[in-house]
């Protein structure tokens, strides 16, 4: 059986109403565009269940794409769940939001700021195949390197 989970968890040295409002405010997003100049699109952001988000990922000069989620479940500074995803964009959200990866971020008070885990899941009927494309195809090291640019916006000099 594949494992159909990981979980990357980050200590932030910033309080958690600014870690939540990094994940969930437009304004906010900028950490999340690879370090690379910020693109000209505008980041949208629906904040509630059902709404989506909308960025453009800058991987390189080369390389750019459409990303976001469809939120699934919040709770304002504590849980934020979302299938990961774009209509249009990359990964592709056509219809079926559990086939593509459910993303859960969860907040919790630490005494040197927030400690943040990031947990990727896959519904039950998305076979063990296509999880162990998802994964081999560096989804791991993906999330990895986005949420150390957020650990680099809250660096102390």
């Amino acid at each position: 059986m594949t494992d159909r989970s990981f979980t990357l968890t980050r200590e932030i040295a910033a309080p958690r109403d600014a870690v939540w409002a990094s994940w969930t405010q437009p304004d906010e997003l900028h950490w999340f565009f690879s370090g690379m100049e910020q693109p000209s699109e505008k980041v949208s952001v629906d904040l509630r269940v059902n709404g989506a988000f909308r960025l453009l990922m800058v991987v390189s000069e080369n390389t750019s794409y459409i990303t976001g989620g469809v939120y699934r479940d919040i709770v304002p500074n504590e849980r934020l769940v979302f299938s990961w995803g774009a209509v249009g964009g990359w990964p592709s959200i056509e219809g079926d939001l559990d086939a593509v990866p459910l993303t859960t971020i969860e907040l919790r008070d630490i005494h040197t700021g927030t400690e943040l885990s990031l947990t990727a899941s896959f519904a039950d009927d998305v076979s063990d195949a296509t999880v162990a494309e998802w994964l081999d195809s560096g989804m791991r090291e993906g999330w990895g390197m986005t949420i150390d640019r957020l650990l680099e916006k809250y660096a102390r000099p």
